[in-house]
């Protein structure tokens, strides 16, 4: 699971995306039919669920995530060597099997591509009236576009147009030939209008502060994010070490979609972008009718405030130089053909991520950071109900195997599939993420960094019954039917500070209309550490986790009708 403060946080990468509604308009129903679906029992079949579960032991859990979590992947991070021999073990495995392959040109792989971008300091620099600015300390190039501007600037507030609200931030405003200073991403919609209202506005009725800037002839952006604070505490660092993003999101969006909340911009060709750092924002506004302080205040409120010309004495000139650096990664991606004619073109789809965090600083002279129950129990529990599943009886509907790769860098893996996906996403009836279920809690253990595990016999269960009652409800049957878990609901709060349902896979299918649940056994010591090793893994906890799965799994591709959607994910949680 990632971090909520990594510095893959800052690189999300965020379409603009909508509730998708043919799920839920082709599940409307009575409310009388609602009520007897959210009761819904597990079914006849269940003992052979169960039957088939027994297959899944704690011995073969073991085997495999021994090797998954070995040296030999050097921490499978993303993208890297032991990423790419951890996929090939997986797909291997799914071959035995005789599992369908789901991923591109009838393989089990789903290629990604992947850029970087890495900042020629030397060549990139800023200027305000003869004062120099150096990348790193006083600005950071926002976005991978290299380029020169030099020009007097305005400033735009939010700098959106959206004329189904009478919204204009430009309005008595002249930004050709000139630097715009953006308060906001540069994509991130202004106050009182959401990501829906402009996915369902026609394309003339609004305009981001990026697509204006280029039509309008402005010849650079300054972005002033309301994530100021968390792309000043990684972004100089990321100078050094460049991260790698997906590719296509930016390609194919030209550059603007691709950005959200959490990062600035990707601003278009030959159009250079830069944050400025809080005396780099103080000296632009000097003396001007808004101080640089007021417009960070601002900026991080979400705010706009009245756009205006700054002094025309002034003059910016800014150079940024980046180079771009590619790679490739793979999702690995299997599908189980279900038995019935019609409900096998529908899928439940299970879903893990297989990497991790890599090679890093070493701690007690150990440096590999195996990720044995981050994510190498979901990858391990995966693989076992795939086994299991093979072996029949086959359900009525499709099993979908994702495992994902990035979830560590922003979630990248689960975000392509559902923006690129290999089978058709409306036909995904549901998603179960299982994203650490190995570890658990000792009696007396008083580690504060152990307070959130859980206990040998208990998960936190989270989003089960966010978008339907019913999933919910099937979800709790099953386990009180069976193994009887003890279910921790606590990340369902919706002013959960750790925002556990935006941190991992299954967010992207939930954004996407499908209801998801998601399972994980909570933070501990070895979060992230090269100490989270497969000698520490409750394995019985992690086969009762599992097995619980499969058959909540089987119970949905075996029942008559798809989950009920009867909510509708909130708009603060659409977004991370």
């Amino acid at each position: 699971m990632r971090k909520v403060n990594s510095a893959g946080l800052a690189l999300l990468l965020g379409l603009v995306t909508v509730l998708s509604t043919p799920h839920v308009s082709a599940q409307k129903s009575s409310a009388a039919a609602v009520a007897v679906a959210t009761s819904r029992a597990p079914s006849a079949t269940f003992a052979a669920a169960r039957e088939a579960a027994e297959r899944i032991t704690a011995d073969k859990l073991k085997e495999m995530l021994y090797h998954i979590a070995s040296d030999e992947m050097a921490g499978r991070d993303t993208p890297s060597p032991g990423l790419d021999l951890t996929a090939q073990y997986i797909a291997d495995r799914l071959g035995k099997l005789k599992l369908k392959p789901a991923g591109d040109k009838k393989s089990y792989f789903q290629k990604i591509e992947l850029s970087s971008t890495e900042v020629d300091r030397e060549k990139t620099s800023a200027d305000l009236n003869g004062r120099a600015f150096k990348a790193g300390d006083d600005f950071l190039p926002s976005g991978r576009t290299s380029g020169e501007a030099e020009a007097p600037l305005v400033y735009v507030g939010q700098g959106w147009v959206f004329k189904p609200k009478n919204i204009n931030a430009y309005e008595g405003l002249d930004v050709s030939g000139k630097i715009i200073v953006v308060s906001g991403n540069g994509m991130t919609p202004p106050s009182g209008v959401t990501q829906q209202e402009i996915g369902a506005a026609q394309a003339g009725d609004w305009e981001s502060p990026v697509s204006y800037a280029r039509k309008h002839g402005a010849k650079g952006l300054v972005l002033v994010p309301r994530s100021f604070e968390r792309v000043w505490r990684f972004g100089a660092a990321s100078l050094a070490r460049p991260s790698y993003r997906v590719s296509r999101f930016d390609e194919e969006a030209g550059g603007e979609a691709a950005a959200d909340a959490n990062k600035t911009a990707a601003p278009a060709a030959n159009l250079p972008a830069i944050t400025p750092s809080r005396e780099m924002l103080n000296a632009l506004f000097a003396g001007e009718q808004t101080d640089g302080a007021s417009i960070l205040k601002a900026s991080i409120a979400g705010e706009s405030l009245k756009g205006f010309a700054l002094a025309p004495s002034k003059r910016l000139r800014v150079s940024v130089s980046l180079r771009v650096n590619r790679a490739n990664s793979q999702n690995v991606v299997a599908v189980l053909e279900g038995r019935d004619s019609k409900l096998r073109k529908e899928y439940v789809a299970l879903g893990a991520h297989y990497d991790h965090v890599g090679v890093g600083r070493p701690v007690n002279g150990d440096a590999i950071y195996n990720g044995a129950d981050d994510d190498g129990s979901g990858t391990t529990a995966l693989l076992a109900m795939a086994e299991a599943f093979a072996k029949g009886p086959r359900p009525k509907r499709s099993i979908l195997f994702v495992w994902h790769m990035g979830e560590e860098k922003g979630l990248w893996g689960s975000e392509y599939f559902t923006n690129y996906p290999t089978v058709p996403l409306k036909s995904i009836v549901a998603q179960l993420n299982i994203d650490m279920i190995g570890r658990s809690k000792k009696a007396g253990d008083a580690n504060p960094k152990n307070k959130m595990l859980t206990g040998p016999d208990e998960i936190y269960v989270i989003g089960s019954k966010m978008m339907s009652t019913e999933l919910g409800n099937l979800n709790e049957s099953v386990n009180s039917s069976y193994l009887n878990l003890k279910f921790n609901y606590h990340y369902d709060e919706p002013n959960d500070p750790e925002k556990l349902f935006f941190r991992s896979d299954h967010f992207n299918y939930a954004r996407k209309g499908i209801p998801v649940i998601f399972y994980f056994d909570g933070v501990h010591e070895d979060y992230h550490q090269p100490s989270d090793s497969p000698d520490k893994i409750d394995y019985e906890k992690m086969l009762k986790v599992t097995r619980t799965v499969f058959v909540l799994a089987s119970e949905i591709a075996k029942a008559p009708a798809r989950p009920v959607l009867d909510k509708q994910l909130p708009p603060e949680r659409m977004q991370r």
